[in-house]
């Protein structure tokens, strides 16, 4: 049977206007595009490994009041998970007030970011926002958004992998208005173990000796805690730099550690010691160090008074 001329062949309509024919062009452009919408809390999940702490304190209250009576004012920013929900970049503290105020939901910013990407807008929004950083808080800070700048190939024009780190570090330490020494301080503390990192929280071991226990391997710096802990007292930066020295030549031992530690500091003020078991009837175990010394001491004036009294009444007979 002859073909018939093409003029000659039907083909069928098909009503395709032009946003049908675009579609998914347009559909990829409003998938990437951010979006403000308000999430149940329950499907957002914290940032891994969150390096900043949540503090129940005064300014949280005054947060989740505020939270509760206008809402939450500036949207947190978060990325989409692949298995569902979504993940906290920037708005932990918002997500807790709002929790504290029984709020079920709060307004964020969706946006598709890589992990390194995610990473450094935490590191930033936080640093940049917080007050009253902890050493453990700016350590870990500093660390992530290192190694996400390393990962993303900061300054790939360099061969040599020591001089882009200490290139690194120091652009970190512009950003925050920190030396690079400093920099490197704080990242160095990430690897103390975590009851010495406490105590640098605390205030009870300074920045340098602390550098100087991170050097040691992990069960010096339980011996050393243990040490600390029995005795009452905290190693000068002299004592770490000597530790740090005969670890690094294999020559630390308990016993070395037990004898710098017994070394006597010039700064060193004469402690009176009061076993645990003699006291241990008037508080609970919750109860800190510094809150025993001052109910002792506020005992022994009230008791001090007590016998001037005494005296006084005797002496008026």
């Amino acid at each position: 049977m002859p073909r018939k001329p093409l003029s000659e062949v039907q083909i069928p309509y098909l009503n395709l206007d032009e946003d049908i024919l675009f579609k998914s062009e347009k559909t990829k452009q409003e998938d990437n595009a951010e979006k403000i919408i308000n999430i149940p809390l329950d499907e957002i999940t914290d940032f891994p490994n969150h390096p900043f702490k949540i503090r129940e304190d005064k300014a949280m209250v005054e947060l989740s009041e505020s939270i509760a009576k206008v809402g939450v004012l500036m949207p947190a920013l978060v990325r989409p998970k692949e298995d569902g929900g979504y993940e906290m970049i920037a708005g932990h503290r918002r997500k807790f007030a709002s929790q504290y105020a029984n709020i079920e939901t709060m307004p964020c910013i969706v946006r598709n970011l890589s992990d390194d990407e995610a990473t450094i807008i935490m590191v930033d929004t936080n640093l940049r926002q917080r007050e009253n950083l902890l050493p453990s808080e700016k350590a870990f800070a500093y660390k992530m958004k290192l190694d996400a700048m390393k990962r993303q190939g900061l300054r790939t024009d360099l061969t040599s992998t020591p001089l882009v780190e200490k290139l690194s570090v120091a652009e970190l330490g512009k950003e925050y208005n920190e030396s690079r020494e400093t920099v490197r301080r704080y990242i160095r503390l990430t690897e103390l173990i975590p009851q010495i990192l406490d105590m640098v929280d605390n205030d009870l071991i300074a920045l340098r000796p602390a550098v100087e226990i991170s050097f040691l391997d992990e069960s010096h710096q339980e011996y050393l805690l243990d040490v600390m802990q029995q005795n009452d007292c905290t190693p000068s930066h002299a004592q770490t730099l000597k530790m740090h020295k005969l670890d690094k030549e294999g020559a630390l031992t308990t016993d070395v550690i037990d004898n710098i530690m017994a070394e006597e500091k010039p700064n060193q003020v004469e402690k009176i010691k009061i076993p645990k078991n003699r006291i241990k009837n008037f508080f609970n175990n919750k109860t800190s160090e510094k809150e025993i010394e001052d109910t002792i001491i506020k005992a022994l004036e009230l008791y001090q008074r007590i016998q001037q009294k005494k005296r006084s009444n005797r002496e008026s007979r």
